[in-house]
């Protein structure tokens, strides 16, 4: 049994199929897995909360980790020891979001592209065909995720504090959300995955999206993400290959990318909302060849 994972700071969705590509469970979904955050002992809890992980532990031959936070070799060297306990028998291979993104965006498997992912967190990287490139190490959602529903979230709850928010979106965003200052700063500084928390905020862009405030938030954002991340690639990008993306606020946000995208000169490619059915298919291929 292969296990499939695409693991990002919010969740994790995991799926199992056999030697024949066939699907053998129904997707598993956990709490994220982000081990740049995370300790190792909430790692590990995490995984084992899973009553249908555990259950399929000594049947899983090879598991395939695609997650957030697994950029840097200590993080991601953590992660995979877990992973080797839990599933004692597999054949272990964890990798950065970024690789997910690629294998489910591309059209072929040698296809250069650039490969964006926005959702929880974003990143930016070129993939020439064969090897992934990044130019620009991504420090995380305090100093960096712009365009990401970290940021968003960020955004929308200074906005509404220094009283920027139109006033009824104001009265709106205080009847979704708890607004007060010490919950805020409570989940901020006393809680795991305050980059998930800020991220949840993210939903109220999309429920408001006539608004022109809102268009311009998600426009300055994505204006913010092209000239730090995706023109670092800028001499790639004038051979005419495609930038594909992938996550939930790319894929919401698709009319105002191709905005931005022609403000930049840049081509737009692919959009995946969820990069865990492409993972499928390219391992189905892989397992066939």
């Amino acid at each position: 049994m292969i296990l499939i994972t695409d693991g990002g700071s919010t969740k994790c969705d995991w799926i199992a199929i056999d030697k024949n590509g066939k699907q053998t469970a129904d997707k598993i979904r956990t709490k994220g897995l982000n081990p740049a955050i995370l300790s190792e002992k909430k790692l590990n809890k995490i995984i084992r909360k899973s009553d249908e992980l555990i259950a399929m532990s000594n049947d899983v031959t090879h598991v395939f980790f695609y997650g957030a936070g697994c950029g840097t070799e200590k993080p991601r060297a953590t992660l995979k020891e877990i992973l080797e306990i839990i599933f004692p028998k597999a054949n272990v291979d964890v990798q950065e979001d970024t690789m997910a993104a690629v294998r489910a965006t591309i059209n072929s498997n040698d296809e250069a592209a650039v490969v964006c992912i926005l959702g929880t967190g974003s990143n930016c990287s070129y993939f020439d065909g064969k090897q992934l490139h990044q130019r620009v190490l991504s420090l995380g959602y305090t100093l960096m995720d712009e365009a990401s529903g970290n940021y968003y979230g960020k955004e929308l709850i200074r906005d509404y504090y220094f009283d920027i928010m139109p006033h009824t979106l104001k009265l709106a965003f205080d009847h979704k959300y708890n607004v007060d200052a010490d919950f805020i700063k409570y989940n901020l500084y006393k809680q795991p995955n305050p980059n998930a928390y800020l991220a949840n905020f993210a939903e109220f862009m999309f429920l408001n999206k006539d608004s022109d405030y809102i268009k311009d938030l998600i426009k300055k954002g994505l204006r913010k993400f092209t000239e730090h991340m995706i023109l670092q690639f800028k001499e790639e990008l004038q051979t005419g290959i495609p930038v594909h993306f992938a996550g939930s606020i790319a894929y919401f946000s698709q009319d105002e990318i191709k905005e931005v995208a022609k403000e930049y000169g840049f081509k737009v490619g692919n959009f995946v909302r969820r990069p865990i059915e492409g993972l499928m298919d390219y391992h189905i291929k892989n397992l066939k060849q």
